[in-house]
């Protein structure tokens, strides 16, 4: 297993170096801001446009203060810079840096969003995205056909990893816990601990339990519940209409710079083999997930699809329906979208399909029936609850500590043959990736 570690590391690097062009890095936005305060002529018209921001967030602008504010917006237009600067995504300086970047363009349109204000993503991270992809093809690919449950492993790799199993349990306990004086619970606090949970845990593990594929609605609902909906984006009064959902999400940064780059990085091409645009699911995905825990926040609309939506509808829309329904299409109508969520953890065409593939050998403690608390694990394990939060609590209680997963396991693989060709399997598999992307 750690020769077949190396080879998927090798073969992942390989690929994503051929695969993308290291681009030269940009400005940070605070760092221009800076720069442009010393300048006497930029500091002013800066610093006016600090003042039509803030006007404007109270109350629209008269005619004469819009036309004094592209005046000063235009007077910028030779401090390249700051109209060229970018931002980091989940840096401790995100929000402050994104400040800067919408002051510059306070009176851009909803349809002028679609350039991203951060940074393009490192080769690094792309690479670390595809490995988490190709890990979960391997993982899948050593399971029988009719018992995966993708998104169950990948709770429990998270909670071996301290970081993913600290940071979820955090989330969970933030979107699950009622608020002080009310029945439901309190959205920015689960807002901000789902952002944490995604941008600092990596996304080998992350993503797994995002995009896990399922092949039954079981393993289906385990995935959509992930984020737990009923905090972090459903309402109890209904569906509010999708434009005002993301009129509201125009005026605040964070959302707003989120769905920017989920619309540069997520944008459906007809002609792409992939779907998209810019030719990377893996930077789609990265988009998608940063939208988790806004105001836009997405998720899958049901337990047996890939489809995903945001929690709006469109009635009562009147002339406005078509720019509505264009709200509704950034997800549900988004071919780039649809294909990085499918491909994640495809498996290709099997070699052999006659031969059956081998039964995964069970712990002791499966095959003796002995009552410690590995038989309520499996109990609780294969059985949803009726509520989120006892379902997302239980997942937390049942995923066993390391050391007995890798006593498990390590009794599994010595069981006999049939549980040592599980790696042999995988291995053929990778080889055959390899051979077939080197022939492209």
């Amino acid at each position: 297993m750690i020769f077949l570690g190396v080879l998927l590391n090798v073969f992942i690097r390989g690929s994503v170096q051929a695969s993308t062009s290291v681009s030269s890095p940009s400005m940070d936005c605070l760092e221009a801001e800076q720069g442009c305060v010393l300048d006497p002529g930029c500091k002013l018209a800066y610093r006016e446009l600090e003042y039509c921001v803030a006007e404007q967030a109270v109350s629209p602008l008269g005619a004469e203060t819009e036309r004094e504010c592209l005046q000063a917006q235009s007077s910028l237009q030779q401090y390249r810079p700051l109209l060229a600067c970018k931002c980091q995504r989940g840096s401790r300086r995100e929000e402050s840096c994104l400040r800067v970047y919408w002051t510059v363009r306070f009176l851009q349109g909803y349809d002028e969003v679609e350039v991203s204000p951060y940074e393009d993503l490192g080769q690094e991270l792309v690479r670390n995205i595809e490995i988490s992809r190709m890990a979960s093809i391997v993982s899948a690919s050593s399971l029988p056909l009719d018992r995966q449950n993708q998104c169950l492993k990948a709770a429990q790799d998270c909670g071996l990893y301290e970081k993913c199993g600290s940071l979820r349990s955090e989330y969970v306990v933030a979107c699950t816990k009622r608020a002080p004086g009310s029945d439901h619970c309190n959205r920015q606090k689960c807002h901000r601990a789902l952002r944490r949970f995604l941008e600092r845990v990596p996304e080998e593990y992350s993503f797994g339990v995002l995009f896990c594929p399922c092949s039954d609605p079981l393993c289906g609902e385990r995935r959509r519940k992930t984020i737990v909906p009923s905090c972090s984006y459903e309402e109890r009064d209904g569906k509010p209409n999708c434009l005002s959902l993301q009129g509201y999400c125009m005026k605040d940064e964070l959302c707003r710079s989120r769905l920017a780059d989920f619309q540069h990085n997520c944008h459906p091409s007809p002609h792409s083999p992939s779907g998209c645009l810019r030719e990377s699911g893996a930077v789609c995905l990265k988009a998608y997930a940063g939208l988790i825990g806004t105001i836009m926040t997405p998720n899958y609309v049901s337990n047996d699809s890939v489809e995903v939506s945001q929690w709006c509808s469109c009635e009562g829309s009147g002339n406005q329906l078509p720019d509505c329904l264009r709200v509704q299409e950034l997800f549900g109508s988004n071919a780039c979208l649809r294909s990085a969520i499918s491909a994640f953890g495809t498996l290709p065409p099997r070699l052999g399909e006659s031969t059956p593939p081998a039964a995964p050998h069970p712990s002791p403690h499966i095959q003796h029936g002995s009552g410690n608390r590995d038989d309520g694990v499996l109990q609780d394990i294969n059985t949803v609850e009726d509520t989120e939060e006892e379902e997302e609590g239980g997942e937390f209680n049942v995923i066993p500590p390391y050391s007995e997963k890798e006593s498990n396991l390590r009794s599994g693989t010595q069981g006999g043959c049939r549980g040592a060709t599980v790696p042999a399997t995988s291995l053929l598999l990778l080889l055959l990736l390899m051979g077939t992307l080197s022939w492209g």
